[in-house]
């Protein structure tokens, strides 16, 4: 029984994972999916996308000039963006809290697993941050 329960509480972790600093939702489908689905999500709250960062590329062109042939990502995508009026909000309440601006959400392919998260943000105003990229990504994911 015990075995049970523990292979059980690792399947909820692998689906939902909140560990160092971030929270990694696995995602359905292709990544070109997932990065349309999470463009379409931010776009809906309003939001303009800032840039993309291409992680993934990036760290594939650069692996050989830093010494390395481990493949991280088959493809990883950072969107940035950030919401002017919460953005204000949160600063108002503490303006050190730019640390934290813009925002992002990620997409990112790993060993034929596709994944969307963001980082995590500390207790108080940030968690209506944290808030706002938990329903942008359970958007994406279209729960």
């Amino acid at each position: 029984m015990k075995r049970f329960l523990l292979s059980a509480c690792l399947s909820v972790i692998g689906t939902i994972a909140a560990s160092q600093g971030s929270t990694v939702y696995t995602f359905d489908g292709s990544f070109d999916d997932a990065t349309f689905s999470v463009e379409s999500a931010i776009v809906g709250q309003g939001l303009v996308i800032d840039y993309v960062s291409h992680t993934g590329e990036m760290l594939a062109r650069t692996a050989a000039d830093v010494g390395s042939d481990v493949e991280l990502f088959t493809a990883a995508d950072i969107f940035v963006f950030c919401s002017a009026s919460l953005s204000r909000e949160v600063m108002e309440a503490d303006p050190m809290n730019i640390a934290y601006c813009p925002y992002g959400v990620f997409v990112a392919e790993r060993d034929g697993e596709v994944m969307i998260g963001y980082r995590n943000y500390p207790e108080g105003e940030m968690q209506k941050v944290q808030s706002l990229l938990d329903g942008i990504v359970q958007e994406a994911l279209g729960e």
